[in-house]
């Protein structure tokens, strides 16, 4: 028993049930149709297409309008619901008059991965300065190292509205991205 479904030029396609020794199957898999295409009637030339017609979806438009943001003001936008899983890790530096602070921490639980601070008893001990550009760059090997004993091996940086990355800050970043830790 054999059904065909003849449609229009660009697309012929036919059904039929399979056949052993010349009767219809009855098992499971043989409940589905088979279905036999012709590839060369499925690709429309070039001729045939309207400028309005094409292969490529276009994207709908995400950001919120202003008006959409007004209604529901507390809804939180795509980057803020997913960048916490695409880029789990954060790095925090802070700067004081006597010491440098710097920590890495899991954005999803906020559990620290590795801190490092020139105010610990080893360093303020063992350092001359504990603001200068040398205590920066032991930080950054501290961080770095620490990070990698705890398998994170790519964290985020994010600086606040008007922090330029320069001088003491940019030596934390070259430092810790020397020692092969990738900022993302």
């Amino acid at each position: 028993m054999a059904t065909c479904i003849s449609l229009p030029p660009p697309l012929s396609l036919s059904l039929s049930s399979p056949k052993i020794d010349g009767r219809n199957c009855l098992s499971w898999s043989s409940s589905f149709p088979i279905i036999k295409l012709s590839a060369n009637s499925l690709i429309p030339s070039s001729s045939t297409l309207t400028p309005k017609q094409g292969f490529v979806v276009h994207a709908a438009w995400t950001r919120r309008s202003r008006s959409e943001a007004a209604k529901r003001p507390n809804r939180k936008s795509w980057k803020q619901r997913t960048d916490m899983y695409m880029r789990p890790f954060l790095l925090n530096v802070f700067f004081s008059k006597r010491f440098i602070h710097a920590k890495v921490m899991h954005r999803g639980t906020s559990k620290v991965v590795s801190v490092a601070t020139t105010n610990a008893k080893d360093l303020r001990n063992a350092l001359p300065s504990l603001t200068d550009n040398n205590a920066c760059r032991v930080i950054g090997n501290l961080i770095a190292e620490r990070s990698k004993e705890a398998d994170v091996y790519a964290v985020a940086f994010e600086p606040d509205k008007n922090v330029r990355i320069e001088g003491r800050l940019a030596i934390i970043l070259d430092t810790i991205q020397e020692n092969g830790i990738i900022f993302v």
